[in-house]
């Protein structure tokens, strides 16, 4: 059955507009911006298929483009329209954080970061610079590793954060094929650059970690030292 056949309430769109985004599973999302599935499976269907193949939608919207094109049903437009609702959303973010909206709900921060470093195939270390009143001042990836690690100069850091005036920070890193789980060398880095931010009168609010399939906080945790 075609989706336009569909009772009205099961349509992803007419759903959407009658209840709120949030009753929508991810593929009834990923359907409304697929638009049209193929010959033998509706955009549903298609997108249920995505999902699968890749994981999750995490994983199929940080999948390389000729991976994603080589899918079955996946044109070059559909690709795009994909990566327009990554972007768009990306930018929502961006706009919230830069006018302090939104920095005192860990869950708004942490989809903006996850939003920039969930596509990243080898692990990186970023900077969030913020004023006083929590507005964004600069996000910026400062460090680029390998596979599973990323060396970082606190110095360096600090430096960032006072050439543009920031008073307060929050640091991010990816875990590009494992889960969000702190290791025991991020433990001991969020440690030092606590003591170093401390020193000079610049306060650390926040380490968050991108994972494969989640994003981590250590002040939403209460970890150390934001116990």
């Amino acid at each position: 059955m075609a989706i336009k056949d569909w009772h009205e309430d099961d349509r992803p769109r007419e759903k959407l507009l009658k209840f709120g985004a949030a009753h929508l599973s991810d593929a009834e999302i990923l359907a409304i911006f697929l638009r049209t599935g193929t010959p033998s499976q509706s955009a549903i269907e298609l997108a249920r298929h995505l999902i699968e193949q890749f994981g999750s939608l995490a994983e199929l919207l940080a999948a390389p483009q000729e991976t994603v094109l080589a899918c079955h049903g996946i044109g070059p437009a559909k690709y795009a329209q994909m990566l327009a609702s990554l972007e768009m959303g990306r930018r929502y973010l961006d706009s919230q954080l830069k006018t302090g909206q939104g920095l005192d709900r860990s869950q708004m921060v942490k989809d903006y970061i996850s939003t920039q470093l969930r596509g990243e195939p080898r692990e990186v270390f970023a900077v969030l610079c913020l004023d006083n009143a929590l507005n964004l001042i600069n996000f910026e990836i400062l460090f680029t590793g390998g596979i599973s690690s990323c060396s970082v100069c606190i110095k360096h850091v600090l430096r960032h954060a006072l050439s543009h005036a920031a008073s307060q920070l929050i640091v991010a890193h990816n875990h590009p094929h494992t889960d969000a789980k702190p290791s025991t060398a991020d433990n001991l880095l969020t440690y030092e650059l606590k003591k170093a931010c401390d020193l000079i009168d610049l306060s650390l609010i926040d380490h968050v970690i991108v994972g494969r399939n989640e994003t981590l906080s250590y002040a939403e945790r209460c970890l150390a030292p934001f116990d």
